[in-house]
This record gives C-alpha cells, structure tokens and sequence, in this order.
C-alpha cells in the first residue's frame, strides 16, 4: 500500500520553503537558514525559549526586579547621557506612572531614530527584564509600544490583542530578526501551516498517554491560550511533553528495530566447556567479584544462545571489565573462533596486548597486536596468520576495521571505551565474522537516559561492585602558587618507597598555548627531584619504546612517571600512590575521574592532586568541586552531564542517532522511559515495520534518522 495520501500532504506543504511564506524576503529567509530555519517544519519546531505574560499591567512600584515585567506610564524624560567608566554615550529614557519611576537604557541606538520617536508626555507600554543598581531600577533595550495621542490606554491595548491582554512567545534571534518580525512569522507560519501536520504514531499510543495531537502541540507550544488564574506552565507542559514524545519515541523505535533485527539473526551458539576459562581463573591472585560473575554469567547466556550477542559492560574505572572479556574471549576461543578486540589509542591498545598476552600465553595461545604504527613487513606476516587461525585474539585500534584484515573464524568482537567510537564501527567489526558476537565496554559511567539513548540496541550489564583492596582516593585542589607543597608531599611519598604521576595536558608547548608540556616539564621537575629516578611518556613515542617505560614503572625502577593523557587509562601499577595532575581545570571530568583511578590500586593510601591555573571558568571550577565532592563514577557522570548539557556530554550525530529539536535528555528521562516502552512493544507486532499499514510510520522513520537507521525493511 502506497503512503497515505494525508501523510503525503503532510511531507509536502512542510517542506515548503520560507521564501514563500508572505513577509520573508531573499534577505531575510538567508539570514534564517544561518540558524537552521529554511522550511515552514523548521519554524514550527523552533519553540520560544520563553513567554511573556502580558495579560495584566503592573504598577512599577510593584515591579519585581529579576522578572520579565509588562507596565505602562508616561515618559518624563529622555535624551543622550555618557557613561562615567567607558566614556560612552548611551540613550535614557525615564517613565512615571505616578506610583514609582523607572529608568530605561539603550546602549546601540540610532540618535535621530530615538529622538524621532520618543518624545516627553507619550503614554508608553514597556516590556522588559528589571534591573536594580543601588536605588535605581532600569530596562535595558526594552520593547517599547507607543499608544498614540488621543487614544486611552484601554482600547489601546484591546486594538492590539496580539500584544496584549495575552501570553506572548519569545524566540531564540539571529542577526537582523528582531522579536516583532520573529512573532509575524511564527504565527503566519502557524496559523497556516500547523493544520497539516500529521502524526503516523497510533491513536491508541496518544490516548493512553493522554497526549495532545501534534497540531495542538505545536499551536499551544507558540501561542498558548491561558485562561485567568492559570501559570503558563500549565498550557505548555503538555504540548511540551506531546512534542518531546514523538521525538523520542522515533529514536527508541530506530533503536528496537535495530535490537530486533540482530535477535532475529541467527549467531554461533557457543558451548561453554572451561577449557582455558577455568585454568585462567586458577592463575588469578583473586577472586572476581560477584558483579563479575554475575555479568559473567549474562554474557555467558548470550553466547550460548542461537543469535548474536550485542551486550555493553558499564562499570567504573577499576572495577574489573578486563577481565570479564577476557573470560568472554576464551569461551569463544575453546569453540576454535576467533577474537578482535578494538580500543581506541595505541597505548590502550598496547596494554591489553601485554595483559591478554600474558595470560594466553601460559594457555598455550597466540595474541597478536595491530595497530598503525605497526610496520609494513610485519603487518603482511600478522595479516596472513590472522587469515589462517594461527592467531587466536588480535589486539588493536581503527586498524584492525579496516578492510584488508580477514579472519579465519571471527565469533567475538570486544570494543573498548565503547564512547569513543560508533555504531559504524560496531557495524564494521561485525561484518568480518559471519554474524559474531560483539561485547562493548565502556569505564566511563552514563546516566541512564544517556546510556538508553545511545546503546538503546545493546543489552547492558553493569559491574557496580569495586575488587577488595581498592583504597579510596584522597583528593585536594591546589593553586600554581601550592605547586612546591605538592612537590614536597611527592617526595616523602617516593622515599616510603611510593611512585607517583605527574601529568600535563601537551605533549609540547604551542605558540597558542602557555600550558606546560610534559616535555618542558620534566627537564625541570629532573632538578627538583635530582635523586629519584623519572622518566616521559607521551603518545609520539614508538610502541616498544613505551611498552619499555611502562613495564619500567610497573617493576619499581621509575619512581615518577611525567606523563601526557596516555595513562588515562589502562595502566595498572598498584604501587603508585599519588596523580598530580597539571592545569586541571583544562581537563573534562570524565579524563578526571580516569586519571585519578591510576591510584589508589593497592593497599597503600592514595591522593590525586589537582593543580589549577590562575585563570578557571566557573564550570571548570564546578568540575573540580565534583572531584572532591566523589568518587563515585555516575555521580560525576551525571555532573558532567549537568554541566555540559547532552549536546556537549555526548554528541547523538557523533553516535549516529537522530537530532533532537526539542527533547533534552538531562529533563525529560521520564518521558524517554514511556517512549521506549511504547516503541520496544510496538516493534514487536506481527508485520512491523514490513506491512502495508506501517508504511506511513516507516517512512517517518527514515525522515528523523535521516539516513542512519540501515535495516531491511526501512530505507
């Protein structure tokens, strides 16, 4: 069946440009699309930021300062006065309304546009934020309305009643759009063209939830009607609410069409026979702990199953992720497949060579590591060995996706820091097997509406339990002036036979930045500490040369490691008692947190040190407040999230998901929570997304993924 002929008209008359809508010039429809409005569905979906209630007039002796105020006087006088500081001329104003006086301000204006228009003894009607400085109470670049003479402030204001006697919206401006053009275009916009806004989403979805008709959303979302007695709020919220659940009701369908597409697959059902799994947990100086072996035991279950396993480890730094894909990886290797495991930086990628080589090598296996610094001769040999199974697991970055790598038998595809990559990636990887299972890892905690949205197709375990003998981490922040104290706290570490890290934001100095460098940096940290013994590690070095250091640190014969990001994660060195980290109020939380669980991983009591620049932002202030506040993990990842808003925390484009253009994932969970129900169950139906009667809602499905949602039966 064809797309319904109301859906189809939908499509079209929002798609038509803005040129045609009356009042919108060539000018003025460029300077729109700079903002990312050129079609009348771009208009209706810019919401106000803000409203302003003007149904009721306030004295200006009842004005409250903060708020955005409605008031009516007389102007008693105006002109040109200079500012006392910048000796720059600005444009005043001062109205009366015989309860109190009030000041307006305009620092841009044109003089003989002001002096033109504004003259003493106009009856005026002013909107705008009240300001308080001392005694005196100002609007600065206030909207102002001129009732003309003659004419009562009453009927003024009933001959206006789009500017009055009403809620008014307030749109976000772009350069040469003032307020009173983005209005007219709002509401011709709507007024014309929200009619025929359609939604394919069930009815039945909309009853249930008691949301409102897309048109009604939209309509009450930019020109809300409120009864008297009634906040604004209470008109909004729903269509607010209506809005926000079509956009994630979209993503959470994409998502379950995705989860079911890979269940419905079918996969290498694994037997677990603890051929090397049991031995490798006998060579353990521990036990793993019930969470691993909990999520041990849900990985274990996806990979006996008949279809490919898609499941993501969640757990904080130190908490034993490692090992689990370890475990996972064996159980794949005795039922002779092969491994892939992907991390994100060569140094990470280095690390688990070492680690995974260690362990498989008492078993009797091969581990190879490929990476881009890998050379040519010795690529060739590791890409023939791969293609015949002689390599059990292979270890690297990007350079294990890319296309001339051809594995014999692959059944398990391990992503680590799975943040930093993509559903691409994730794709790739999988299609070197025939259908294998994947187990993505990630040591940086999402709050849980961020980790529904992006591995909303993955199965997630979460590892929320520490290993015994972790010490908690002690954490000061100091300024550049404090550095010597730090200096000296490190060397009565190192002479109780501590080692320490220092790390800095730069490989080397740039002419943009005046951060020191690791390189710079230890040259003199080398006389201040002339008696212990200190090395660099940074990311330009050659793969053996800082597998040499590493293992140098690890085996106590480096007692200080000056370091760049490199160590953020991945190195394992239970002796080290303390991290310093330089300039940190240039480092985002979670490399924080990363950083600061190198320590604290044996017995001894650990510090993390956090030395911040004379210049700090508030928000890089509010980061290290957080570090001292905790060290729990999804606390600062929720922090985090509230600090830089979702759009910086995790960008959903970078992940291959949809845009949002009214939904935010850090208010509106609960609303993500019911939209995924509703689209999870609905992708469950008999015939969806391939029959006739979804074709409508199909179609919208690859309008809001935009291309990204690559599945049978949609695209």
């Amino acid at each position: 069946m064809p797309l319904s002929p109301a859906y189809l008209q939908s499509r079209n008359i929002l798609s038509t440009p803005l040129t045609e809508v009356r009042g919108v010039g060539p000018r003025l429809a460029e300077k729109l699309s700079k903002s990312g409005r050129s079609t009348v569905e771009d208009i209706l979906y810019s919401l106000p930021i803000r409203y302003e209630d003007r149904r009721h007039l306030r004295t200006i002796a009842h004005l409250q300062t903060g708020s955005h105020e409605v008031f009516s006087g007389e102007i008693l006088a105006a002109g040109e006065a200079v500012t006392s500081r910048a000796r720059k001329k600005i444009y005043e104003i001062i109205v009366g309304d015989g309860s109190g006086q009030i000041l307006l301000k305009w620092f841009r204006f044109r003089r003989n546009w002001m002096k033109q228009r504004f003259k003493v003894g106009q009856q005026v009607v002013v909107v705008g934020e009240i300001k308080r400085f001392g005694a005196i109470r100002e609007v600065h670049h206030p909207e102002v309305e001129i009732v003309p003479v003659g004419q009562s402030l009453e009927a003024y204001m009933e001959d206006h009643p789009s500017l009055f006697g009403r809620v008014l919206p307030v749109y976000p401006l772009t350069e040469g759009l003032t307020q009173k053009m983005a209005r007219k275009i709002g509401r011709q916009v709507v007024d014309t063209f929200a009619e025929y806004v359609c939604s394919p989403i069930p009815e039945e979805i909309y009853r249930k939830h008691d949301l409102l008709p897309l048109q009604e959303a939209l309509i009450q979302s930019h020109w809300p009607v409120v009864p008297d007695g009634e906040s604004v709020r209470t008109v909004v919220g729903p269509a607010r609410s209506s809005l926000v659940f079509d956009e994630f009701f979209y993503l959470e369908l994409g998502l379950a069409l995705k989860r079911k597409g890979t269940v419905l697959e079918e996969g290498i059902a694994f037997n677990v026979r603890h051929k090397y799994t049991r031995p490798l947990a006998d060579m353990l100086p521990y036990r793993l702990t019930a969470a691993q072996r909990r999520v041990l035991g849900e990985i274990k279950a996806d990979m006996m199953a008949p279809r490919p396993m898609n499941r993501l480890i969640q757990g904080d730094v130190g908490s034993g992720k490692t090992m689990v894909a370890l475990m996972a990886a064996l159980v794949a290797i005795e039922n002779e497949a092969q491994v892939a495991v992907v991390a994100p930086t060569e140094i990470l990628a280095e690390q688990h060579f070492l680690q995974f080589r260690d362990y498989l090598g008492k078993l009797g296996l091969r581990t190879a590591l490929l990476t881009g610094a890998t050379p040519a001769s010795e690529r060739k040999a590791l890409l023939g060995d791969i293609k015949t199974g002689a390599v059990n697991l292979v270890v690297g970055t990007h350079a294990v996706l890319q296309s001339d790598i051809e594995f014999r038998h692959l059944g398990l595809g391990i992503i680590d820091e799975q943040h930093r990559f993509g559903v691409v990636q994730r794709s790739t990887l999988r299609q070197k097997g025939s259908r294998p299972d994947t187990l993505v890892m990630t040591a940086t905690p999402i709050p849980r509406t961020l980790a529904l949205t992006l591995y909303g197709d993955l199965a997630v375990s979460v590892i929320d339990e520490m290993p015994p003998g972790r010490t908690p981490v002690q954490t000061r922040v100091l300024t550049e002036t404090q550095r010597s104290r730090a200096y000296h706290f490190i060397d009565r570490q190192i002479s109780e036979g501590r080692q320490a890290y220092i790390v800095y934001p730069l490989v080397e100095e740039t002419e943009k930045s005046d951060l020191k460098a690791a390189t710079e940096g230890a040259e003199l940290l080398r006389e201040i500490f002339s008696d212990a013994r200190l090395e660099v590690l940074h990311g330009r070095m050659k793969p053996d040369e800082k597998e040499r250091i590493m293992a140098a640190f690890k085996d106590r014969e480096i007692d200080i490691l000056v370091s760049t990001t490199v160590i953020e994660v991945g190195i394992d060195v239970p002796n080290a008692s303390v991290m310093m980290i330089e300039h940190a109020e240039r480092f985002g939380l979670s490399q924080l947190h990363q950083l600061r669980g190198r320590v604290g991983r044996g017995a001894a009591k650990s510090y993390c040190l956090l030395v911040r620049g004379v210049r700090c932002s508030s928000d890089a202030q509010k980061r290290l407040d957080v570090m001292i506040e905790t060290s729990d993990g999804f606390r600062i990842a929720e922090a985090d999230l509230e600090i830089r808003g979702p759009g910086d925390f995790l960008g959903t484009r970078q992940a291959g998901l949809p845009d949002f253009r009214i939904a935010d994932l850090l208010r509106d969970g609960r609303i993500l929570e019911l939209a995924r129900q509703e689209a999870f169950a609905l992708a469950q139906k008999e015939g969806f997304p391939t029959q006739p009667r979804f074709d409508d809602l199909s179609q919208e499905l690859k309008e809001r993924w935009g291309g990204r949602l690559e599945l049978a039966g949609v695209g």
